[in-house]
């Protein structure tokens, strides 16, 4: 299907949205958690009341479906925190987590900027959560990650960025139709790995699609936040090989030869034998270590559930293709995932979610390898995309943990210098808690930064930082220059 017939489309759906719209229901069960305030912000019978280990907070939160494809049963599946001061003057952010495949709910929500995190007693509070400064939405997407599905097979073998992102867009304009009071608020989309494609994606379609709404009906799209992102494919590859090379995970010769074989800006790259095994190197170097945290330990048998110490060799899943730019699984830590795949493969859990009704439970994993492995279309770059948004006026920060070999700094150095954008204020640290959080520039139209000691999900090792490089984000100020 073509840009303009999908827009068509998009807009038939838009215009069945209007005309069922209504102010969402508020169910007894509101009521009584809100001690008998009237709720602004809608739900639909998703207020999760009684989640298994949940601590005690102050604030509401949502889970459950919206349907994006009636015809095909196409569902998705969200999870909604309102902020735990003040929701109703905060903005709201939409998180996505990559792979392709790999689920937000999973890492986002649960492991990085959410306020309960799994671990191996259940869930703990979360002091750095991001709904200390925002409304914050998480999304799994597209269909067969995580919980959300599709009832007819073929939608599976359609799965790639444009569907992914025409999915999430009418995603938002009918969740907002159970949350109307938040229609109008300030919107900004947030992710990190392969979301570096999905979420510029999406705020392109939001602002090609919106123009033509009725106004009442727009997203008031303010601005992205990327970390660690995948941009370009070219330049992603050859900082990826840099980085290797820069911090001793390769050697002199096997820089050389990839540097001599390898045109990454080709459709065919891995046509080339000698660039093929170059590239195979870096990655049997990287099978040895953490290729998301270059400094910490490897995930063994040793430090996770008996069973699992083969999902190892996860780490640097790759897919191969002669049209396509190989590429490698963002998001995946089996380290961490263990956790996350007993809880919410728990009756009572998805019970509480609105996922099933206890008995007749969902199959939920953190990360859907037939997904990547069978992904039908990746964009080689964003980074025209970029172009597009910095004209449009959209605030756009991207930052990097230093110590990722899967998106490494100098990925995304070597994509935002290929823009050319004029610099308006030149490298310089930035602070937290009196120390030297990381270093950061800021352009025309773009900011960057670095966090210092960072593998490729910056809030799992840097919670605080990340708490605070957001709030400036949200606020349109610089991170704290000065100690």
């Amino acid at each position: 299907m073509d840009f303009v017939s999908k827009v068509t489309v998009l807009n038939t759906l838009l215009a069945l949205i209007v005309l069922l719209s209504a102010e969402p229901v508020v169910s007894l069960k509101h009521r009584k958690w809100g001690r008998g305030k009237k709720l602004a912000s809608g739900g639909n019978g998703d207020l999760v009341t009684d989640l298994p280990g949940q601590p005690a907070v102050g604030f509401r939160h949502y889970a459950g479906y919206v349907t994006v494809n009636e015809t095909n049963g196409r569902a998705l599946f969200y999870w909604f925190y309102e902020s735990t001061t003040e929701a109703d003057g905060k903005p709201l952010v939409l998180w996505l987590n990559g792979g392709p495949g790999c689920s937000s709910v999973g890492y986002g929500a649960t492991q990085e900027i959410g306020p309960f995190i799994v671990d191996s007693n259940g869930l703990k509070y979360n002091n750095y959560s991001w709904n200390t400064k925002a409304n914050m939405l998480f999304l799994e997407s597209p269909i067969g990650v995580g919980f959300s599905y599709s009832n007819t097979t073929s939608d599976y073998s359609n799965l790639g960025d444009d569907f992914t992102a025409n999915d999430t867009y009418v995603f938002l304009h009918k969740w907002f139709l159970k949350f109307p009071s938040y229609r109008k608020r300030t919107f900004y989309i947030a992710g990190e790995s392969y979301a570096g494609k999905y979420v510029p994606e999406l705020a392109e379609l939001i602002m090609i699609n919106d123009k033509n709404m009725d106004p009442s009906l727009r997203i008031n799209l303010t601005g992205i936040l990327l970390g660690n992102p995948e941009t370009s494919d070219a330049e992603d590859w050859r900082g990826l090989v840099d980085y290797a090379w820069s911090h001793a995970v390769i050697s002199d010769e096997t820089q050389k030869l990839i540097r001599e074989s390898c045109d990454f800006h080709s459709n065919d790259t891995w046509s080339n034998i000698s660039c093929s095994n170059g590239v195979d190197e870096v990655l049997k170097q990287y099978k040895e270590i953490d290729i998301y945290s270059l400094y910490t330990s490897v995930c063994t048998g040793n430090n996770i559930s008996a069973g699992n110490s083969d999902d190892k060799s996860m780490q640097v899943m790759m897919k191969r293709t002669s049209m396509m730019m190989p590429r490698i699984m963002g998001g995946y830590d089996p380290c961490l995932d263990d956790y996350a795949k007993k809880f919410y493969n728990r009756p009572d859990v998805q019970k509480a979610l609105h996922v099933s009704d206890g008995r007749q439970l969902k199959n939920w994993s953190i990360c859907n390898t037939k997904i990547f492995e069978e992904w039908s279309y990746s964009k080689p770059s964003v980074l025209p995309i970029y172009k597009n948004l910095i004209t449009a006026g959209l605030r756009i920060w991207v930052y990097s943990g230093d110590t990722d070999g899967r998106v490494p700094v100098l990925s995304t150095r070597y994509s935002l210098s290929s823009l050319g954008l004029p610099i308006t204020k030149a490298w310089r640290p930035w602070y937290h808690q009196k120390e030297v959080s990381g270093w950061f520039q800021e352009y025309e139209g773009l900011t960057f930064a670095t966090f210092r000691g960072a593998g490729h999900a910056v809030p799992c090792f840097k919670p605080s930082n990340s708490l605070a490089f957001f709030s400036a984000f949200l606020l349109g100020d610089a991170p704290p220059s000065e100690r």
